[in-house]
């Protein structure tokens, strides 16, 4: 209410802002990955749109991110494993090969598509990852 008042708003802060969608088993699918891969931005803003060159690098630094819950369903034994609830979200594999995968997947699709599209990004190296020059 105060900040309604403060700037002479109405209704709930994030009114009219957000929407829902039933998901199936496909689009969460999706979901995980997205959800996960997210932390490429932090080394490489642009992957989504240009690709990702370095797709082990960028594999490994999602799979060790602290503050994602990709490790956990890698396998990876954590603290933060105490409030994580895997059977909420649908089993879609319990091999941890499989999620790997689907996650290189996911990586590769745009270095694939650029590669078609015969993109020329110059790349430069950070520290032990990269980022687009």
């Amino acid at each position: 209410m105060y900040f309604n008042q403060k700037y002479e708003r109405t209704g709930g802060l994030f009114e009219g802002k957000f929407k829902s969608q039933l998901a199936d088993d496909g689009y969460l699918k999706y979901l995980f990955s997205y959800i996960h891969l997210n932390p490429v931005k932090l080394i490489q803003s642009d992957w989504k749109e240009r690709g990702v060159e370095y797709v082990d690098v960028s594999y490994d630094f999602v799979s060790d991110y602290q503050h994602s819950s990709l490790p956990a369903y890698l396998g990876v034994d954590r603290p933060e494993n105490k409030i994580l609830d895997k059977q909420a979200f649908p089993n879609y594999s319990n091999d941890y090969e499989d999620i790997k995968t689907e996650l290189f997947e996911w990586l590769k699709y745009k270095n694939n598509e650029n590669d078609l599209l015969g993109a020329n990004v110059p790349r430069v190296a950070i520290g032990a990852y990269y980022s687009v020059a």
